[in-house]
């Protein structure tokens, strides 16, 4: 496997670890509050990103999720930092963030999963908006950005500075109205019943958020039609979901058979260019650049899409809310039709504020106990590292492929070491870390046949790249992933300063 390139002596590394005792093994830490962003010299900054082993570094970089998209303000905090209340946002329409879901076949029939949050956006001045744009921004001002990037970075301030609307009931209506191309999204049909309008039984969470499953009536269709059993196919079929008393709560509902194969996919660095792990690009490539998508991947899923029967795509990103439409909006111009999962604001389960995505995950999975799963990633990605041998073990025989990305081997900028200790005992055909999108190309997903033999493993199991792995290195600093955050926050303060 390709290393990581090393931009520090050994020397250098050898002195830090020296400096700063292993910490003691904890459980699956929270997620912790970003590094307050501060007008540091490099020096002080290091020094304080060092001596705070823990709380200094952010578990959302851990978890393959942008540092720039955490902590956003919410609710009063929105409210307060624009200088407004209840009362300015009376005249503001209620909008509806509508998220994509999955329906399961139940003794009662097909049961949906709705998701989402409703909110207002304030009304705020140009001149607001681009002083909080910048704040987002690195060494950047947004008047130095080209037109469209201007645009598309005000947009998505906009989209988070937005206040969440509690205790209020959400109803969707349910139609038979999907445009679907034949063979464009893994055989997805357009249902042909199950119209009606469905209050949810629970109202908004004091963050807006709304989740949970509704059981569909078989009504009839347009043509006399009917929602299939899915113990009497194999086809995915799709109804739309409209937010009543809005025109952005809009999404569909894909009603998955018991059997068959899902594929769950990251998507910042591996169906898009996003470069989490160097924080300017990743800014501007989050904030204002197009969505842009890494190498050939398109091509990629469409040919999955169009060769494997009946495949259900199912996109996971952790990153909150407030940002994911435009997410949205780019996996559905440029990939296959599918659910999507994204962080909710309110996390109501104990077990999704330790670990939202392995929260996400286990969801499927036990909504699916007979499907197979070809989970997708990328190596900068603990979480993503640690989940995905975990669930190969944890359900047996439902992990069909991992796939993931090695990003060091391509991009000089990626600086963090990646575990691969969870891989240890998995069977080599059954995942595979590759370098360009074409390694994907000429697989048997279907039976099972995950691993390109064209492309070198060479995985020992433990840290790679960086002399982490089974180097005297990775001895010194005792394997330790905050350690090894650690480092690669050191080495991005220096490129950053």
């Amino acid at each position: 496997m390709a290393t990581l390139r090393t931009v520090l002596p050994v020397w250098a590394l050898a002195a830090i670890a020296a400096a700063v005792p292993a910490p003691e093994p904890v459980p699956h830490p929270m997620i912790t509050p970003a590094p307050e962003r501060r007008a540091l010299d490099p020096g002080s900054y290091i020094n304080s990103v060092i001596s705070n082993i823990g709380s200094g570094v952010s578990s959302y970089v851990a978890s393959g999720v942008p540092q720039f998209f955490q902590d956003f303000p919410t609710g009063d905090a929105v409210e307060s930092s624009l200088g407004i209340n209840n009362d300015d946002l009376k005249a503001t329409p209620t909008q509806v963030l509508n998220i994509p879901g999955y329906g399961n076949w139940t003794n009662d029939g097909w049961n949906v999963r709705v998701h989402g949050n409703v909110f207002k956006q304030p009304n705020i001045s140009q001149d607001d908006v681009d002083d909080l744009a910048n704040k987002f921004l690195i060494g950047t001002d947004i008047q130095d950005l080209p037109e469209d990037q201007q645009n598309q970075a005000r947009n998505l301030t906009r989209s988070i500075f937005v206040v969440q609307q509690e205790d209020l009931n959400v109803t969707i209506n349910f139609e038979n109205d999907v445009s679907v191309e034949p063979d464009a999204s893994g055989g997805v049909i357009n249902a042909e019943g199950g119209a009606q309008t469905i209050q949810l039984p629970y109202k908004t969470t004091d963050q807006g958020d709304f989740d949970t499953f509704v059981v569909l009536a078989n009504t009839t269709g347009p043509n006399g039609g009917h929602l299939i059993a899915g113990n009497a196919t194999s086809s995915i079929q799709s109804l739309n979901m409209y937010a009543n008393g809005t025109n952005t709560g809009n999404a569909t509902a894909y009603l998955v058979p018991p059997e068959g194969l899902t594929i769950i996919s990251d998507i910042d660095d591996i169906l898009r260019i996003t470069k989490i792990y160097d924080p300017k690009e990743g800014l501007l490539n989050s904030f204002a650049r197009a969505f842009t998508p890494w190498e050939n991947m398109p091509e990629i899923y469409a040919n999955w899409s169009a060769s494997i029967p009946d495949f259900h795509f199912h996109y996971l990103t952790t990153t909150p809310e407030q940002v994911t439409r435009n997410y949205m909006e780019f996996i559905y111009k440029t990939y296959p039709l599918g659910s999507f999962d994204t962080r909710p604001l309110n996390f109501s389960d104990v077990s999704a504020t330790l670990s939202i995505r392995r929260f996400l995950l286990d969801k499927i999975f036990q909504t699916f106990p007979q499907r197979k799963f070809v989970l997708m990633g990328d190596t900068t990605n603990s979480d993503v590292m640690k989940a995905y041998p975990a669930l190969a073990k944890d359900y047996p025989g439902q992990v069909q492929c991992i796939f993931l990305r090695n990003t060091s081997a391509t991009d000089s900028t990626d600086l963090f070491p990646y575990d691969t200790s969870g891989f240890e005992g998995l069977d080599q055909k059954q995942y595979m870390f590759f370098i360009h999108a074409n390694d994907l190309t000429n697989l048997d997903v279907v039976g099972g046949n995950c691993y390109n033999a064209t492309i070198p493993q060479n995985v020992t199991f433990g840290y790679q790249g960086y002399g982490f792995g089974n180097s005297a290195s990775s001895r010194a600093f005792g394997g330790s992933s905050a350690t090894a955050l650690i480092i690669a926050w050191f080495s991005l303060a220096v490129l950053l300063f």
